[in-house]
């Protein structure tokens, strides 16, 4: 119906439109084309360009992400390295602390004031993370010990620590420094 037809009808009056639908559908065969050596050649040329782009988009990714976890842990390794120069000299302080304490007598006070901060400098020490490192009566262990003497003890298994000279500290894995020991052979 055209929009003259339309407007001619009183204002109730309905407009049906028919359409028209093919009553059975059929499904239509895919069209085929033929291409030329050339259109083929620059087809395969372009599918190489993309796959191309995505290896070098994928490695990039990848060497990217590596970027970022490299420098995540060296950032890491450079905080716990320099917050271990940081708390080694106060380990000279502690042993001269100790040293002190040992001079006096028992009931002196100074010794009781040396102690004291010598248990205060620990206590500030354990809140950093510096744990003592166990040397009295365990195995020898190269990588937590240092053995400056070697003694002939039967009553004592052979590789174990019989005297600490000076203690050890580490800082979570890292050892600060060495415990320095006299061995049993």
């Amino acid at each position: 119906m055209s929009e003259k037809e339309k407007k001619d009808l009183p204002e109730n009056e309905e407009v049906k439109e028919e359409t028209t639908q093919p009553e059975s559908q059929e499904p239509q065969a895919e069209e085929t084309f033929t291409v030329t050596r050339e259109q083929m050649e620059k087809m395969e040329a372009l599918a190489k360009m993309v796959s191309d782009g995505n290896d070098k988009y994928l490695r990039l990714a990848a060497e990217y992400d590596n970027y970022r976890k490299r420098t995540a842990k060296e950032k890491e390794n450079l905080y716990t390295t320099a917050k271990a120069d940081t708390i080694r000299p106060f380990l000279d302080v502690y042993d001269n602390l100790e040293r002190g304490a040992a001079q006096c007598a028992e009931d002196d006070p100074h010794r009781q004031g040396l102690e004291m901060i010598t248990k205060q400098l620990l206590d500030v020490l354990q809140k950093l993370g510096v744990t003592e490192i166990e040397a009295q009566g365990v195995p020898f262990d190269p990588e937590k010990h240092n053995a400056v003497m070697h003694v002939e003890d039967e009553s004592v298994g052979e590789n174990t620590v019989v005297e600490v000279f000076q203690k050890g500290f580490a800082l979570g894995e890292k050892v600060l420094r060495f415990a320095v020991v006299k061995v049993a052979n």
